[in-house]
């Protein structure tokens, strides 16, 4: 069988089933299951990396495999499935469609341009980078949740909306706007966990 297998890889590929399921749901019109599919995915790529470089006896091809295959899911993940929330939920289809190709289209953008400059520097140092270049793809996934919850509570999430496909806009900008985004320490890590343990809660809880 071509292809690497290690559990290395075990949460970026359980984070795609979750995507994959998510956009099931999306396409139904159950648009709390596919937000929680999105919150999974998200968590399972917030420790994925931490799980590999756990993993010390890794060759060189197992590194450059993984970082692809991160990249791949990470596009499903936090690219399509939110893509397909947006336009499922939104009246105007026109606006849906534009708004999930254009966005779809910046997180292939970043994702490809990332692939080519984590390949450069990691053959100059071996050291973990400390900011993001522009927004991760990866904060969608507490974004659209946290989106969800507001928009509950001011009483604009009863059937079809626009507020997904413009959120979406926004954030498609700032997918490829050049700016510095300070990566989270461990203790950043464990208050965006409790963070997506609350915004969880909420989507699993509110009617």
């Amino acid at each position: 069988m071509i292809g690497f297998y290690n559990y290395s890889v075990i949460l970026t590929y359980l984070g795609l089933a979750s995507a994959i399921f998510g956009m099931s749901q999306a396409i139904t019109g159950n648009t709390k299951w596919a937000l929680l599919c999105l919150i999974i995915s998200g968590t399972c790529d917030m420790f994925d990396g931490k799980v590999a470089r756990a993993m010390k006896n890794r060759t060189e091809d197992e590194k450059v495999f993984g970082i692809q295959i991160d990249s791949l899911c990470d596009l499903v993940c936090f690219g399509v499935l939110p893509g397909i929330i947006a336009y499922m939920t939104c009246p105007y289809k026109a606006l849906g469609i534009i708004s999930a190709t254009l966005f779809v289209l910046a997180a292939v953008i970043r994702l490809g341009y990332f692939n080519v400059m984590e390949q450069a520097r990691q053959k100059e140092t071996t050291e973990c980078r400390k900011y993001y270049q522009g927004l991760p793809v990866t904060t969608i996934s507490m974004i659209l949740p946290s989106v969800y919850i507001i928009s509950h509570f001011i009483g604009i999430d009863r059937g079809p909306s626009t507020v997904y496909s413009i959120v979406l806009l926004i954030v498609a900008f700032l997918f490829v706007y050049d700016f510095k985004v300070k990566k989270p320490g461990n203790i950043g890590c464990f208050v965006m966990t409790v963070y997506g343990v609350c915004i969880l809660a909420g989507v699993i809880f509110l009617k």
